[in-house]
């Protein structure tokens, strides 16, 4: 009987631009996915070795257990940011380059809250992949278990001006405050996830107050519409005395599809 999945990945741990990087999944769609019932020991992503662009050489496991059907949630109040945490890191340079990523970033966040810890990652040797670079994973952790995060990694080589340290630190700061001020439940990178696991779950009604929703989501929002036949309800939320100022928010709602795991031996 199986009941954990194990996958271990080879990608570019950190693309420039295109795709969600592995550390941002690692602290905002981990915490995510349990409060839609994938919990347990088993659930974690491990970054192995750190591949930057263009030549890759990272390896990611995930693993995650086995779960016969998605939980109903209602995730409509955010709370405000407790804390903030973050990961600089850097493969085949100077370890210097994270320490300068971390102290740019803190002069902007210190302005706001006195929680900050922004941890240093250098990788060296056979886990450092195959090509140099560097960046910053911030999250921001609400005191209701809300994770909103930003992310920013340094130009591939060969591929346009480089960036120094203290831009990208800086620029990963303001990103991190600018996913605060859009609000909601769930951060603009893991909206679509979140709906999918609304749609995917029991026959009950779940309910999620996102920020303004990013042009995937819309996208998402159809595929949803043409595979699966549900659409949600889209109202949109007028802030309380203590919100006066953020983005403007919309609580989603639909009926899950009932979509069950059932597992059968393979003979």
């Amino acid at each position: 009987k199986c009941n954990r999945l194990q996958i271990t990945s080879y990608p570019v741990c950190n693309y420039f631009k295109y795709f969600i990087k592995v550390d941002l999944l690692k602290v905002t769609a981990i915490p995510l996915m349990k409060k839609f019932g994938i919990d347990g020991d088993g659930l974690e992503i491990k970054v192995l070795k750190r591949g930057m662009a263009p030549a890759g050489g990272g390896e990611v496991l995930f693993t995650c257990p086995v779960r016969r059907s998605m939980k109903p949630v209602h995730l409509t109040e955010p709370g405000k940011i407790k804390r903030i945490r973050g990961t600089a890191f850097s493969v085949r340079v100077s370890p210097q380059m994270a320490n300068r990523i971390v102290d740019s970033a803190r002069s902007i966040l210190n302005k706001f809250i006195p929680d900050i810890y922004i941890y240093t990652d250098h990788m060296k040797g056979a886990s450092s992949g195959r090509s140099p670079g560097f960046g910053l994973t911030l999250v921001a952790e609400t005191v209701n278990g809300t994770f909103l995060g930003a992310e920013v990694v340094s130009t591939p080589q060969g591929q346009g001006d480089p960036v120094l340290p203290e831009d990208l630190g800086r620029n990963c700061a303001k990103l991190l405050l600018e996913e605060v001020y859009r609000g909601g439940c769930v951060d603009s990178t893991n909206q679509s996830l979140a709906l999918l696991y609304m749609m995917l779950g029991q026959q009950d009604v779940s309910k999620t107050l996102l920020g303004p929703l990013s042009p995937y989501t819309v996208e998402f929002l159809r595929h949803i519409r043409d595979f699966f036949q549900i659409m949600f309800k889209i109202e949109q939320q007028k802030p309380g005395e203590d919100e006066r100022k953020g983005g403007e928010k919309v609580l989603m709602t639909c009926v899950g599809a009932g979509y069950s795991n059932i597992s059968k031996t393979i003979k």
